[in-house]
């Protein structure tokens, strides 16, 4: 290989060069960015011609913008550069269409072509996220190609390209190209082409694999001895709120699972991890544009707090949930629950507790990885402090805290649950502080941002009012109100207060509107189509919990479930109708957990109903072999 530069390093956002079609090529050198002229997370994302290309100045978006430029279509978002060579579609903006992209690997009969991508596997330079290139010319023994974010200097003077890469033409014709161990290993190169021929497989699935299957596991005994260690504080309270030691509140459910296969789990893995980042930038997309946010029904005065919020660095999530159907048509994602999710214990302990009590072998517990994940999020989080974990007095809280207070606790942190607000007070400094004097620094809560709004609203005349916000206006020995909590400055929340927008439905007609006709989205839109209405839908209030205040329609205008609740008077969104599958006498809705933003494991809610609720029950779920479906 030949490098074409011959100049020092430069700072981030400095010319390297220019390619076909006047794309240009920066410098990603993160270390020397100006705050000034990127102060926020927003600041570093790419749009061309309002499309979304990706981060500045990653390779990811060079190769999204060239593509872009000078064919006219796209390749959908991934987490990591690497993942491109497991694409097999573009999208043409123009017309909204899908065109096939083939994969061929290094060595393959079909050679490279100018425009095709050239995709580096994980190691080396490039460890953990792979690269990504454009060929710019095939020579008789190198290929030219452009690309950003592999150094940080210019291009040589007259150069159209940033390097030469030398090629080896084996006697049956095959194309290789030479990978230095610094930079790992070169995986191929992807064309669009309609063309297979020499090109890598795409493993047909057999669509079964996505079928969630209902099993029981024979025992003797229907009536289970205790199993759960009432000794640990999560599991007491656990088995208090279900009145025994069960999984679920149907007894005779007691020895009933549900499993997916290895495929399935790889699905949701991958839909999880790459939804988080759709979800993400569909929330940076909404604060660029702030004539959408009236859609999300927030008071006004509280906007540029939820915009600090997720300028700021230290704003990063913990924990997050995906709610999906799943089944042989399909992986569909209803919502993202990033703010207040539940049924952590039940996904990341007590199901894989109830597999080892009936000492299933078969499979593996779905959950298994979760409470692990969340340890590491703790340890990795810049909590310098006590952790208060703030609930309400409820039953399900209890439990859903103290699992979370042990993982906290697990990262070596110190934590303190707190039950109500009763025991919070103001100081004469006009600092919130614990029963024992600690001011509150750092908090998890189970309540929802929505229930401190909806205070707010309450309380305010005008809604553009700001001075609610870290209200002085107090007397020492005087309890706060969450809103008082959760809106201090100095005051740092899990989950951050920008997950009030992922969390709305009112985000899901925008993550349409960006995403079109993508594979795991439901055409979504805050106005009843008449498109929708010949499809069926399903209305939601945009602030919605626990299934309230939702109705199925099916095509013919029938209702075929609906749920009465306290969000009626907000504001709508319509989804297309995509019902749940129906496995045994129940509903089976897949719920997937994030972690820092990546998956971390998967449960199952059931129902007899096709809305899933508060009251729903967890049941086991485990993942089998493919050849075991």
């Amino acid at each position: 290989m030949t490098s074409s530069v011959d100049a020092k390093p430069t700072i981030f956002g400095t010319l390297l060069g220019v390619a076909a079609g006047g794309v240009c090529s920066y410098s990603s050198d993160y270390e020397t960015a100006n705050e000034a002229e990127y102060p926020n997370r927003s600041a570093y994302r790419s749009y061309y011609d309002g499309i979304y290309m990706g981060y500045k100045w990653q390779c990811v978006e060079f190769a999204r913008r060239w593509l872009y430029v000078n064919k006219g279509y796209i390749f959908n978002d991934v987490s990591m550069a690497y993942e491109i060579f497991n694409l097999r579609d573009v999208r043409e903006i123009q017309s909204n269409t899908t065109l096939a992209l083939k994969a061929f690997k290094n060595g393959s009969l079909r050679h490279p072509e100018p425009g095709a991508m050239l995709i580096w596997d994980e190691g080396g330079d490039f460890e953990h996220t792979g690269h990504v290139a454009i060929v710019s010319e095939v020579l008789p023994h190198a290929i030219r190609i452009v690309e950003q974010n592999m150094d940080f200097v210019k291009w040589k003077e007259g150069c159209a390209y940033s390097r030469e890469i030398t090629v080896k033409i084996g006697e049956q014709g095959d194309f290789w190209l030479h990978c230095p161990p610094k930079e790992g290993q070169i995986l191929g190169w992807m064309l669009q082409t309609e063309n297979p021929l020499h090109s890598e497989d795409t493993p047909e699935i057999n669509a079964e694999f996505y079928n969630l299957h209902l099993h029981q596991h024979k025992t003797a005994s229907t009536n289970p001895r205790p199993w759960l260690n009432i000794a640990n504080e999560d599991e007491a309270a656990y088995v208090k709120m279900m009145k025994g030691h069960w999984l679920s509140s149907v007894k005779e459910d007691f020895t009933y699972y549900y499993d997916i296969s290895q495929t399935a789990e790889a699905l949701l893995e991958t839909a999880t991890d790459e939804l988080h980042g759709m979800f993400m930038h569909a929330t940076d997309y909404v604060l660029q544009h702030p004539e959408m946010l009236e859609a999300f029904g927030f008071p006004e005065g509280i906007l540029p707090r939820i915009r600090q919020s997720w300028d700021n660095r230290l704003n990063q999530l913990i924990t997050s949930r995906f709610d999906f159907a799943l089944s042989e048509n399909g992986l569909k994602v209803y919502e993202y629950n990033c703010d207040s999710a539940s049924c952590y214990m039940e996904v990341g302990k007590i199901q894989g507790r109830w597999a080892k009590h009936l000492n299933i072998k078969r499979g593996h517990d779905a959950g298994k990885n979760l409470f692990t994940d969340l340890v590491a999020a703790w340890k990795k989080s810049d909590v310098k402090g006590k952790v208060h974990v703030l609930q309400d007095n409820d039953p399900e809280e209890d439990y859903h805290a103290l699992f979370m207070q042990e993982a906290i606790q697990a990262a070596g942190l110190e934590c303190e649950r707190v039950v109500g607000l009763d025991s919070l007070k103001w100081n004469e400094d006009g600092v919130i502080v614990d029963a024992t004097g600690v001011p509150l620094k750092w908090i998890w809560k189970t309540w929802a941002w929505e229930t401190a709004l909806e205070q707010l609203r309450q309380e305010m005349v005008d809604p553009t009012d700001k001075r609610f916000i870290n209200n002085s206006n107090t007397s020492a020995g005087q309890t706060p109100k969450l809103a008082d909590v959760l809106l201090r400055k100095e005051i740092m929340v899990y989950e951050p207060m920008w997950t009030l927008i992922p969390s709305n439905k009112a985000i899901l007609p925008i993550l349409w509107a960006l995403f079109p006709n993508h594979p795991w989205l439901l055409e979504t839109s805050l106005e009843l189509s008449d498109e929708l209405k010949q499809k069926g839908f399903v209305s939601k209030p945009v602030v919605g919990r626990c299934g309230a205040n939702i109705q199925l329609v099916d095509e013919n205008n029938q209702t075929l479930a609906e749920k009465g609740g306290n969000f009626g008077g907000r504001d709508y969104v319509y989804q297309q109708l995509w019902p749940l599958p129906k496995i045994g006498k129940y509903y089976v809705q897949v719920c997937t957990f994030a972690v820092s933003g990546n998956y971390s494991g998967s449960g199952v809610r059931v129902d007899s109903s096709m809305i899933i609720g508060k009251d729903s029950d967890c049941m086991a779920l485990r993942v089998q072999e493919d050849e075991a479906i």
